[in-house]
């Protein structure tokens, strides 16, 4: 039996523990919230490093890729070095590989109903999920960039490509740099929500990105919306339902009535791999084939 255990900057409130089989394998996927406390989930890590398979980290990120170039999260990034003998990820391959056929997938099952509704995504948080984003570009979807306002708060969307990449290059370096909490919700933020930004979620036919994310700031109405996303919960998938959501496309697969992170998703990946180093985007993507790793959709109105 192999043991995967998220530990996460995230609140408790989300916490679970369940079994599954994959591959043959029984896994048990613990997830542990620490509340945005780092000192805690280092100490999580460097108690259990050598006595679980595998470790994913979540409610953060180690660092975001963009556009080939790879920027370090400096105030959580050394939450890896506890893990000196149980391989630990953010889930970022599978933000690189699985989620960069997001759009694809959604056009193979919906693509009557965009075509109706037009093809237009809010991204809330493009720069850290760039894989999905690039995937939606690439689609030729009209995006709204929304990371100024849904990680920094700052009222300015970004209706370009080649605008968000010159952002990233100017003000990424710094923004790496920042405490962890002023760019993320985590702990008690994780359950405050302020209706913002309206507009944006009404102009799209699709938002996705990170399930936080998206409800931080959830108009009442988005009738029809479909919304792209995953690390979500049973109540999750009731507030979307309630707001009139028409379909929810998660990018990883539903386990116990939930959908778990990208980094939980890529803990087990390497958990059954047996290897103690982190696997390439090439072996990834073999296993996401062997594994037959695809997003899910679901009809909620």
């Amino acid at each position: 039996m192999k043991h995967v255990v998220s530990v996460s900057l995230g609140s408790a409130l989300r916490n679970k523990t369940i079994k599954v089989q994959i591959a043959g394998e029984e896994i048990v996927i613990e997830r542990i919230g620490t509340g945005g406390d780092i000192k805690k989930a280092a100490g999580i890590i460097r108690d259990l490093d050598g006595k679980v398979d595998a470790f994913g980290l979540g409610g953060c990120d180690l660092g975001m890729t963009v556009n080939g170039k790879y920027y370090p999260l400096h105030s959580v990034k050394k939450i890896a070095d506890f893990a000196k003998i149980t391989p630990l990820t953010d889930g970022g391959g599978l933000k690189n590989t699985l989620e960069s056929k997001t759009a694809f997938y959604l056009e193979q099952q919906l693509g009557e109903l965009l075509q109706k509704n037009g093809r237009r995504v809010l991204l809330v948080n493009a720069v850290s999920r760039w894989g999905m984003a690039k995937s939606f570009t690439d689609a030729g979807y009209t995006c709204i960039y929304g990371d100024f306002m849904f990680s920094l708060g700052i009222p300015i969307p970004v209706r370009s490509e080649k605008g968000i990449l010159l952002a990233v290059s100017l003000l990424l370096p710094l923004v790496t740099r920042l405490p962890f909490r002023w760019i993320y919700p985590v702990g008690d933020a994780e359950e405050k929500h302020i209706e913002k930004y309206a507009r944006f979620y009404l102009e799209a036919s699709v938002i996705a990105g990170d399930c936080l994310y998206i409800r931080q700031h959830l108009p009442e109405n988005l009738n029809g919306k479909i919304i792209v996303t995953n690390t979500t919960t049973e109540e999750d998938i009731d507030v979307f339902t309630k707001c009139g959501v028409s379909h929810i496309l998660t990018t990883t697969p539903v386990f116990d009535g939930r959908t778990f992170g990208t980094n939980v998703m890529e803990a087990i990946i390497h958990a059954l791999s047996g290897k103690k180093t982190l696997l390439s985007e090439t072996e990834l993507n073999q296993w996401i084939e062997k594994l037959k790793l695809e997003p899910q959709i679901r009809q909620l109105n």
